[in-house]
This record gives structure tokens, C-alpha cells and sequence, in this order.
């Protein structure tokens, strides 16, 4: 799976990386990513990244593994999430708590751009 990762240059502040899929916590579900929003506080982050920093707070996708708790939305389900960090990436996991079933008139562009913005 790829994902973007931080290289520490003001030139050019991200890389994809290939990295083994993410595994789930028992509360949390596996996301396959179809969009994600940059968000301010992160940019500044990458000016001077800190060692194991993983972009990524603001995502939007579709469920493809449920939580093992059964929380949450089952697979399949078109989801918005806020992950603690990991969500610039092909695949994401999000606790259960973070994420919310989408409306069908919701894309996913718009849609990643709701849990930063709507929690501030």
C-alpha cells in the first residue's frame, strides 16, 4: 500500500512510501481511502516533522473491514473519518467513535473535508 509520508524538505515536504497495510484494533474499522483534506496545523507540522509522523486527520471512503467489536458501520458503508494520523494513504484505520455513515449527496471530495472543520 502506499502512502505519503513526510521528508523532512521545504522543496518538497511529502514522499509515497510503500508500507504494509494498516491492522485494526478491535474498535476500529479498516477505511480503503477515496479522499483526504490537508489541513493547516499538519502543513506546519511537515516544516520540521517529527520522527514516525503520519499525515492524515481528515478522511472520506468506504468500509472495507468492520470493527471486530461490531461498532461502528459495516463494510461497504461510505464513511467520513478523523483518525489520530495515518489517513494520507491508500487504506486507514479509524476508531468507531471517529467515524459517520455519509449521505448518498455527500461526495467524497466534500465529505473529507467535514471532521477537522465540523469538530473546530
Amino acid at each position: 500500500m502506499r502512502r505519503l509520508i513526510p521528508t523532512g524538505d521545504a522543496a518538497r515536504p511529502v514522499t509515497f512510501a510503500e508500507v504494509p497495510q494498516p491492522v485494526p484494533e478491535r474498535d476500529e474499522v479498516l477505511i480503503k481511502v477515496e479522499a483526504f483534506a490537508p489541513n493547516r496545523g499538519e502543513t506546519f507540522l511537515l516544516e520540521y516533522p517529527r520522527p514516525g509522523l503520519l499525515p492524515g486527520k481528515d478522511i472520506s471512503g468506504i468500509v472495507v473491514q468492520a470493527a471486530a467489536d461490531g461498532s461502528g458501520p459495516g463494510i461497504g458503508a461510505r464513511v467520513v473519518g478523523h483518525p489520530a494520523q495515518g489517513g494520507w494513504a491508500e487504506y486507514a484505520t479509524v476508531p468507531t467513535h471517529s467515524v459517520a455513515t455519509l449521505p448518498d449527496d455527500i461526495d467524497s471530495v466534500r465529505a473529507a473535508a467535514l471532521p477537522l472543520a465540523g469538530i473546530t
